[in-house]
């Protein structure tokens, strides 16, 4: 379609004009032609189907008759005023009752006529009747396209009250499509709707709005999916193309003594299959002279850090430096106490950067980067300070990614002549179908075993009613040698009441374990950082057996004896959130038990969130169900993906479609990586419009 049609307004449009355009453009952000044909319908009614008056019932959902008006009776006055028609197809008679624009309807309507009416059928005084339906003279519904499949649209209350309904942005669609047919160009190569089977995208945009049949309606869906995906698909793999193509790297040759001598003689366990895959294809991105990009997933405790310590370890035998950014200074000083117990006795030098690094330290830390004398430097976002500057940086290691922008990681890249190797850790597991939607412009890394020794956690439910069973199970466990964590929610927009539970259960739990025998200590966000590091210490220390807190705790807190996670009002916690809490204990050779406490009652999706915890302490299994649960748009990081801008894909319900759409786009860039083949020019232009917005840009691809 030509760029002016396509951004021509809707007030243009037969039915809408200034004021109507205006506000539908508040309301729904539709514009121009173009923000309409992508605002799709959410649902689909039958319209094809009449019913005789006979056969209706209250079971029925919707129902759509063709009859005539044999009575009009009005009855009352003022508000409580109503009107009633009476209407006959031949097998019955039906009761339609209007409330509301009474006199409106009166005026409207003909003795003796046929009209088409739709609408929820009722009873009422044991006879069927139709509410407020709608109603339409017979050459009125076929001339306002109705005689079908009819789309409803999502509309909001402002526009219901302004007289804008799903069937008046139906009509006015249903117009539109009437003035462009024809003048829609085609936005996929010829080859590929042959080989795919595809419907036209002309013919998928009319069939999307005004369906000819289910059947057609659904080769529709599927191409309007598959449009979608692909365009994430293709942009996704042409970038990671063009990476490899255009951005060197250093070529890190050698696996020489720092390496060895780690692996040899300190490495503290046996790795575990999954690690030495990892490990090999780290192994095998450095040393082509391409700078590395790869995401590695690992569920918390998998052991990411000890295959990120391998990586920078083999940088160091090569002459390069490496950095580890983490989202917080906890999690920074966990990986510097980590690495510092790992490489004991070893010619590696370690430093820690945060915001409350001393000046005297900063300055000795910026001449030992600039030396070279340290080997390996761990830090929040100081890192990225220019002040920060490094001898010879050659591999960084994100951790958490999702908490830093893009900016902000871009920022690293600039601290050597060459980008260094980028590997990026997450301890959230990620749905393949996300992940490939998510950061399908990088190669990733999954290590889906457990370090030998390490028991899967058990996870109970209890409820409020069970406390005095929990806390003799709690005795017991601190009896034995071992810690407890017990977590309360904290969710901003209650930050008063939570603190009072909080609060509330230290109190409680401090009566129930008195000192001198037990020994609590308490961490929120409302401490002060040197009072929350305090009490965290004594944690670790093992000075304290209970630890009460908020989340704080979700990520940093390395304990092995901590072997009972207790989450008190667990239904309030996302599935996310909660499978990171149950990963803060299991980390011993131990058993270790998460118990999950909610009150007796729950809804029908806090009670699945319970049930998959303890169903499984499968990290990608809870993904999945996450990912039903919520829906991609909650999920972190796709605020930046353009995930949340998919209007008709489903990343969950339609997973056959993108893994059909990825193949596809692996396809084309495989055989044509700069897409410069004239065939392959429309999807050129849509790499080109998407690399200026990070949204999926339909208006410029129509």
């Amino acid at each position: 379609m030509e760029k002016g049609l396509i951004n021509t307004s809707i007030e243009y449009i037969k039915g809408v004009g200034p004021k109507r355009a205006e506000l539908i453009a508040q309301e729904l952000g539709i514009y121009t032609y173009g923000d309409l044909l992508v605002y799709f319908p959410f649902r689909y009614i039958d319209r094809s189907q009449f019913q005789t008056i006979q056969s209706l019932n209250n079971q029925m959902p919707y129902v759509q008759v063709k009859a005539r008006l044999k009575q009009l009776q009005e009855v009352g006055g003022g508000r409580s005023k109503r009107l009633t028609g009476y209407f006959s197809d031949g097998s019955g008679m039906l009761e339609v009752v209007w409330f509301k624009g009474v006199q409106w309807v009166k005026d409207k309507l003909v003795l003796n006529k046929e009209y088409i009416l739709f609408g929820k059928p009722s009873l009422f005084n044991n006879k069927i009747n139709l509410a407020h339906p709608e109603i339409e003279t017979p050459e009125s519904f076929k001339k306002a396209g109705y005689a079908g499949i009819q789309p409803v649209y999502n509309v909001t209350e402002k526009l219901r009250k302004k007289y804008v309904t799903p069937r008046v942005l139906a009509k006015v669609t249903y117009q539109l499509i009437q003035k462009i047919e024809g003048n829609v160009s085609e936005t996929l190569p010829d080859y590929l709707i042959k080989q795919l089977k595809l419907m036209p995208f002309g013919q998928a945009l009319k069939n999307i709005h005004h369906p000819e049949n289910f059947r057609m309606l659904e080769r529709a869906q599927k191409r309007m999916k598959f449009e979608e995906f692909f365009h994430i698909q293709l942009k996704n793999l042409y970038l990671r193309a063009r990476r490899k193509e255009n951005y060197q790297g250093f070529i890190f040759a050698n696996v020489g003594e720092a390496f060895n001598t780690f692996y040899k003689d300190k490495l503290p366990f046996e790795l575990t299959g999954a690690q030495k895959k990892v490990i090999k294809e780290i192994r095998a991105d450095l040393k082509v002279g391409k700078q590395m990009n790869r995401l590695l997933q690992g569920d918390v405790g998998s052991g990411k850090t000890m295959v990120a310590l391998m990586a920078m370890l083999i940088a160091q035998d090569n002459g390069y430096q490496s950095a580890i950014m983490a989202p917080t200074e906890i999690l920074a000083t966990q990986h510097f106490n980590s690495l510092n117990e790992f490489l004991e006795g070893l010619p590696v030098k370690v430093e820690l950067l945060t915001g409350s690094t001393k000046q005297a330290k900063r300055n000795e830390i910026d001449e030992g980067l600039m030396d070279g004398t340290i080997h390996i430097l761990i830090g929040t976002h100081a890192l990225l300070e220019d002040r920060v500057r490094f001898k010879n940086l050659g591999l960084v290691v994100i951790d958490e990614q999702h908490r830093f922008g893009v900016a902000q990681r871009a920022k690293m890249w600039q601290k050597n002549t060459l980008p260094p190797h980028v590997l990026v850790m997450t301890a959230t597991p990620i749905p393949r179908s996300l992940t490939m939607t998510l950061y399908g412009d990088m190669d990733y890394s999954v290590i889906d075993e457990l370090p030998p020794g390490r028991k899967p956690v058990k996870t109970y439910h209890l409820t409020d009613r069970n406390r005095l069973k929990l806390f003799g199970f709690i005795r017991k466990e601190i009896a034995k040698g071992q810690q407890i964590y017990i977590v309360y929610p904290l969710i901003e927009e209650s930050q008063k009441l939570d603190l009072k539970d909080l609060m509330d259960g230290y109190e409680s739990i401090v009566r129930e374990f008195p000192l001198p025998d037990y020994r609590v200590s308490i961490v929120h966000g409302k401490m002060k950082p040197a009072d929350k590091e305090y009490e965290m210490n004594r944690f670790v220390r093992g000075e304290t057996q209970i630890m009460v807190a908020t989340t704080v705790i979700e990520v940093g807190v390395n304990v092995p004896k901590a072997s009972v996670m207790v989450i008190e009002n667990a239904e309030r916690f996302g599935l996310s959130q909660l499978h990171q809490l149950r990963g803060r204990v299991g980390r011993g050779a131990d058993q270790s038990y998460c118990l999950l406490v909610t009150k007796s009652k729950l809804s029908k999706e806090a009670d699945k969130r319970i049930g998959t915890m303890t169903e499984t302490t499968d990290g990608f299994r809870v993904a999945e169900v996450d990912l039903e649960i919520r829906g991609p748009g909650d999920m972190d990081g796709t605020r930046q993906s353009g995930i949340d801008t998919l209007k008709i894909a489903d990343i969950v319900r339609d997973e056959g479609v993108l893994n059909l759409a990825r193949r596809t786009a692996e396809q084309v860039i495989h055989k044509d990586p700069s897409l410069e083949r004239k065939e392959n020019a429309p999807l050129k232009n849509i790499i080109r419009d998407k690399r200026k917005s990070k949204k999926i840009a339909w208006s410029d691809i129509l």
